[in-house]
């Protein structure tokens, strides 16, 4: 989503590329606007300068439709965490008690803070995450239930928590793109893991406290329950 990236035709180019860019839904930290998409031909001048001479210019505008695809199904897995618990640990407990499917039926807007702000971002695919790293091994040793494919790619994404009495703190989120067998149709599957990053205990709890309830939501019988 750099603004910087070369908008001018490259060297050897046989195709026009769009030069117009999309406005993301993710607000800026250091801005009262959204992060905007590269277009197609920043897209490409970038690839070129990562050294990725091979790319096909036909397919850099579905490349980018994919990018802004996945940045938007990112930022919304970054808002679910922001808003169970930015208010502090015991609310986000509250709200991860009836789990995952319960949460909407939950929270209402008045209980919501504004959302969170993106402030920086940073591609790191030669960083395998702890989590991948111990998936690849439980991959490795029961295939049946933990095979495929490690992810193809890593970001960590900074971003401004909005807190009470109008205080932000800065959370680092880690979100490991995987690919997935591809639909009938030939249509590409994409699946993302996002999480925050364990820089300290709260993270950490966060994650405990999101897996574990609804866990236990759904092996205590209450989801059942609420619905009879």
């Amino acid at each position: 989503m750099p603004s910087s990236l070369s908008q001018e035709r490259a060297k050897h180019q046989t195709i026009h590329l769009p030069t117009e860019r999309e406005m993301s839904s993710i607000p800026r930290g250091d801005a009262e606007s959204n992060w905007e998409y590269p277009s197609p031909q920043q897209m490409y001048n970038a690839m070129l300068r990562k050294g990725y001479d091979d790319t096909p210019q036909d397919a850099v505008e579905s490349m980018v439709a994919v990018h802004n695809f996945l940045n938007e199904g990112a930022w919304a897995e970054i808002v679910g965490w922001e808003q169970r618990f930015s208010r502090g640990l015991t609310h986000g407990w509250q709200a991860c008690s009836r789990g995952e499917e319960g949460f909407e039926n939950r929270i209402s807007k008045t209980e919501r803070l504004p959302d969170p702000k993106l402030l920086r971002f940073q591609g790191r695919p030669g960083d395998v995450t702890p989590k991948a790293r111990m998936l690849g091994i439980l991959g490795w040793i029961y295939p049946a239930k933990f095979g495929g494919e490690p992810p193809f790619d890593r970001h960590d994404w900074y971003v401004e928590r909005q807190m009470p009495q109008a205080q932000t703190r800065e959370v680092r989120y880690v979100i490991d793109y995987y690919s997935g067998p591809p639909e009938p149709t030939g249509e590409p599957v994409f699946y993302l893991d996002v999480r925050p990053a364990v820089d300290g205990p709260t993270a950490a709890t966060e994650r405990m406290i999101r897996w574990s309830a609804d866990i236990w939501h759904r092996a205590s019988g209450a989801k059942a329950r609420e619905q009879t």
